[in-house]
């Protein structure tokens, strides 16, 4: 009988296959591994990187990699962007996931939170990684989010591949690109924004 790691392994895998399948958002792009112990994810997201001429431009794919160690679940997923993103919880070597991981936590949920992230549906300005970026989005309200769309897949996609939500829920009314039609069972799809 695999180990409860292992198997815990084993369902993220399922679960972020089931969850991701033929959502252009975010897709998987890169397993180590078996079970997978490191993956990349790509962001079909718009989010911010500074060029190297110091301006703050808009980006339209990001890419994502994750080290799940051998402390995990208990421990946060090592999350770092191969990508340079301009954002407050993000810096060249970390992305800052501590303040909201739990072992319960799913890792899908937080593929999808790290998605809200880069698009600045959510930032925390209190405890930066990148001051910079954080005084930036405190100045520039007005500007953010820098991508609106829902970067949840929606509950119809899991239904339809056989994974079951957390929690019974109703189908969103709205269209895929509307407030409030991100995935319903995903515990931090609510706005968060701590400036």
């Amino acid at each position: 009988m695999p180990s409860p790691r292992i198997r815990r392994l084993l369902l993220d895998e399922q679960t972020l296959e089931n969850r991701l399948h033929n959502w252009p958002l975010i897709q998987i792009t890169g397993k180590a591994g078996m079970p997978p112990e490191v993956y990349r994810f790509t962001y079909n997201i718009r989010g911010l990187f500074v060029s190297p001429f110091g301006e703050i431009l808009e980006r339209d794919q990001h890419v994502l990699e994750v080290n799940l160690s051998l402390g995990y679940p208990r421990r946060a997923p090592q999350c770092r962007m191969l990508t340079p993103v301009f954002h407050p919880n993000f810096d060249d070597s970390m992305v800052c996931t501590g303040d909201f991981w739990a072992a319960s936590e799913r890792l899908d949920d937080l593929i999808v939170r790290l998605g809200r992230m880069i698009a600045y549906q959510e930032y925390n300005t209190k405890s930066p990684l990148n001051g910079l970026a954080a005084k930036w989005a405190a100045q520039n309200l007005h500007l953010l989010p820098i991508d609106s769309r829902s970067i949840s897949p929606p509950a119809t996609k899991q239904a339809e591949s056989g994974v079951s939500p957390a929690t019974p829920e109703a189908v969103s009314p709205h269209g895929p690109d509307e407030p409030g039609s991100s995935d319903l069972h995903d515990p931090w799809s609510g706005k968060i924004v701590i400036a």
